[in-house]
C-alpha cells in the first residue's frame, strides 16, 4: 500500500475546503466584482492574454480585461481565430489555460479541435441579461426563437464542463468548479456571463484557497494491485519492454514522471506524433516516432516485436499510432492492464511508483537496441526544394528552446522524423486536423514563448491553409511578436492532391504577392518584418545561414517554392491507406 504524495493529499485538502466554503454565508472578506473574481483565478492560473472579438453582451466585462494589470486583451480578426490562438497558447504555456471570450458559433471549430486533442481552454460567452434570458425578447444575435439555450446546448457536445451564471450566490462556485474541471481533465469549458451580473459582487474568500491541477488521490489497494501486475507482466516479458510516450503525458503534466520513468529503467522510449518533444530526442535510448504501419521500417521493428509496450498517456488515431494495440496504457485518470481497466488510477501517482519497482531492471533494459534518431539530408543532382532535402535541411537550423508549429498536411508529415533540439516544442493538430490551424495557434504560442523566455517560434505551413486564416498575421505585428514563417508554395492542397483528385481543380488555389502580405496587414513602412522568395537549395540555405535572418529580430516570411506533386514518405502513405479506408481507391 503506497504513501499518498503530500502534493495529492494537499490538493484533497483544498478541494474539501473549496466545497465546505460553498456553504458559508458571511465570511467578512472584502467584495470583489463577479468578472473579477474570474480574472483573479485566472491570474492564478498564470493566464497572461486573453483572445477574442469585442461584441456588446460582453464589453462590460473587457473593461475589466482591458484594466486588468498582468492579464492583457489581445483582440483577434475573427472569433475561430481567437479559438486557435488560445489552443496554441495552451500548449506552450504548460500548467496554464488558453483563455477567450468571443461569440460562440464561430469559434466552435476551434473549441471542438481542443475538446478532441485534450487542450485546456476557457471559453467566455458574453450572453444576454438574467432577465432578458427569463422574459425571452427578439433579441439580436438570437434566432428569433425563443431559444436562448441553443448555443450552450451546442457547446456541450465540445466541452466537458459548463456553467451559466444566474445566481451570485453559486457564481463563485460555479467558476471555481469549470475551472477545476479545465485544468484536472485538459479539455475545454464553457462559461456564459450574463451581461447584469459581470460587476455583482460577490466574497472573495475563496480566492484565498488555491484551485488544484492534481487529479483525486489514487485507491492505494487498487493502486499497489495493478502495480504487482505491471511487475509481473514485465518479469515475463525478460525486459523485452519498450516506453512509448503520447500527447496526454504533455497535457496532463506527467512529463517529469515519464522522465524519470526513462531514465532510472532504461527502457528504449519511442514517441507517437502527438508526444513529440514530450521527451527528449537528444536523448541516447530515444527511437524516434512510431506512427503505427507507416513509421519508419526500423523503428517498426523495434516498436512491434516488443514483448511489452508500456504506453503513457496514448491516442491511438489513425494519424498519430494508426491504432496499434498496446499491452498498457497510462492516463490521468485510469490505467489499462492488457485486457482490465481501472478507473481513478492516474498516472502522475502511479508512474514514480512504478519506476522505484523497476529501478533494478536497468542494466538489462539497456542491453536492448535502439535506432539512431537522426536525418540525413539527402544528396539530390538538382537544386529543387524538396520535401525528402527540407525537413532534414531544416533541422539543422533549429536551436533548443524553438518552438516548432507544423500545420496539417506536408509540414506535420515531414517533420515528424526530424529530430528536434533539446528543451524545443513541437505544436501540431494531428488528430483533429483542421487546414489553417496554425495560423492562430502561432500567435498564442508565440505569446506564451514570451512569457516563458523560450527561444524563437517557427511555423510551417502551406500556401492553401494560410489563405484559410491570415488575418492573424496582422494581430502578431499589432503585438511586437517575430515569428518565422515558412510559406509552402505548392499551388494548393497538396495532402488533398494525394488522398484523392491529384489533377482537380478543387485541390488548386489563386497564388498571392506572399512576399508582399505583411506590408497589407500592418507593416506599410517595412519596419517591422521582412519577406523572401527563396526557389532553390542555395537560395534557402544562404537563406538560414544568414545570422540576421537566424536571430529573428523581426517578423519574417519566407515563400519557398516548391514541385507541385511532391509529399514526405510519410504523408504519401498515409494518403494511400486512408484512400483505401475512404474507399476513393481500390483495395
Amino acid at each position: 500500500m503506497s504513501a499518498q504524495p503530500a502534493s495529492s493529499l494537499q490538493a484533497e485538502v483544498n478541494r474539501l475546503r473549496l466545497q465546505l466554503e460553498s456553504f458559508q454565508v458571511e465570511d467578512g472578506s472584502k467584495p470583489i466584482a463577479i468578472g473579477d473574481y474570474l480574472l483573479a483565478r485566472l491570474e492564478q492560473l498564470k493566464v497572461t492574454s486573453m483572445f477574442g472579438v469585442p461584441g456588446d453582451f460582453n464589453l462590460g466585462f473587457l473593461d475589466l480585461v482591458e484594466d486588468h494589470p498582468t492579464i492583457d486583451w489581445v483582440g483577434n480578426c475573427n472569433e475561430l481565430n481567437a479559438a486557435y490562438a488560445a489552443d496554441g497558447y495552451a500548449r506552450v504555456k504548460e500548467h496554464s489555460i488558453g483563455l477567450f471570450g468571443v461569440g460562440e458559433l464561430s469559434a466552435i471549430n476551434g473549441i471542438a479541435g481542443a475538446f478532441a486533442e485534450r487542450v485546456p481552454v476557457l471559453h467566455i460567452a458574453g450572453v444576454p441579461s438574467t432577465i432578458q434570458q427569463k422574459t425571452k425578447p427578439l433579441l439580436h444575435h438570437t434566432l428569433g426563437d425563443g431559444r436562448y439555450d441553443a448555443y450552450s446546448k451546442a457547446s456541450e457536445n465540445f466541452t466537458i464542463s459548463q456553467a451559466n451564471i444566474l445566481d451570485k450566490d453559486t457564481a463563485a462556485a460555479e467558476i471555481d468548479r469549470i475551472l477545476t474541471d479545465c485544468i484536472t481533465r485538459a479539455r475545454p469549458v464553457y462559461l456564459t456571463l450574463p451581461t447584469n451580473m459581470v460587476f455583482e459582487k460577490i466574497s472573495s474568500e475563496r480566492l484565498k484557497i488555491p484551485l488544484s491541477r492534481l487529479p483525486p488521490p489514487n485507491d492505494p489497494e487498487v493502486e499497489a494491485f495493478v502495480l504487482d501486475d505491471i511487475v509481473k507482466l514485465v518479469e515475463e516479458s525478460a525486459d523485452d519492454v519498450i516506453i512509448l510516450v503520447d500527447a496526454c503525458a504533455i497535457r496532463h503534466d506527467a512529463r517529469e514522471e515519464v522522465n524519470e520513468l526513462i531514465l532510472k529503467t532504461g527502457y528504449p522510449v519511442y514517441s507517437a506524433p502527438m508526444g513529440k518533444t514530450a521527451v527528449s530526442e537528444n536523448y541516447e535510448r530515444y527511437g524516434g516516432i512510431y506512427v503505427g504501419s507507416i513509421s519508419h521500417p526500423d523503428i517498426k521493428e523495434k516498436v512491434e516485436s516488443a514483448k511489452l509496450i508500456l504506453s503513457v498517456g496514448c491516442l491511438k488515431s489513425d494519424f498519430n499510432t494508426a491504432n496499434f494495440t498496446y499491452s498498457m496504457c497510462f492516463h490521468s485518470d485510469h490505467t489499462k492492464v492488457q485486457y482490465a481497466g481501472f478507473p481513478g488510477i492516474g498516472m502522475k501517482e502511479l508512474l514514480p511508483l512504478l519506476t522505484a519497482r523497476l529501478q533494478s531492471c536497468s542494466a538489462a533494459a539497456r542491453k536492448i537496441p535502439v535506432p539512431d534518431f537522426t536525418a540525413v539530408v539527402p544528396k539530390e543532382d538538382n537544386d529543387i526544394i524538396s520535401q525528402a532535402w527540407l525537413w532534414p535541411t531544416m533541422g539543422k537550423f533549429f536551436k533548443p528552446k524553438d518552438v516548432i508549429i507544423a500545420e496539417t498536411g506536408t509540414s506535420s508529415f515531414g517533420i515528424v522524423d526530424i529530430p528536434l533540439p533539446e528543451k524545443s516544442i513541437f505544436v501540431s493538430q494531428i488528430l483533429w486536423g483542421s487546414i489553417g490551424w496554425t495560423v492562430g495557434s502561432t500567435l498564442g504560442a508565440a505569446l506564451a514563448a514570451r512569457d516563458l523566455g523560450l527561444n524563437r517560434t517557427i511555423l510551417f505551413i502551406g500556401d492553401g491553409s494560410l489563405q484559410l486564416t491570415v488575418q492573424e498575421l496582422s494581430v502578431m505585428l499589432r503585438h511586437g511578436l517575430k515569428p518565422i514563417i515558412f510559406v509552402l508554395n505548392n499551388s494548393g492542397y497538396t495532402i488533398e492532391r494525394f488522398l484523392h483528385g491529384k489533377e482537380r481543380k478543387y485541390n488548386d488555389i489563386s497564388n498571392w504577392n506572399w512576399t508582399g502580405l505583411l506590408g497589407v496587414l500592418g507593416d506599410a513602412a517595412g519596419t517591422l518584418s521582412q519577406s523572401y522568395t527563396v526557389k532553390t537549395k542555395d537560395e534557402l540555405e544562404a537563406l538560414l545561414a544568414t545570422p540576421s535572418f537566424a536571430e529573428a529580430g523581426k517578423m519574417q516570411l519566407v515563400e519557398m517554392m516548391m514541385p507541385k506533386h511532391d509529399a514526405p514518405r510519410a504523408l504519401v502513405q498515409q494518403a494511400e491507406l486512408s484512400g483505401k479506408t475512404n474507399a476513393y481507391v481500390a483495395i
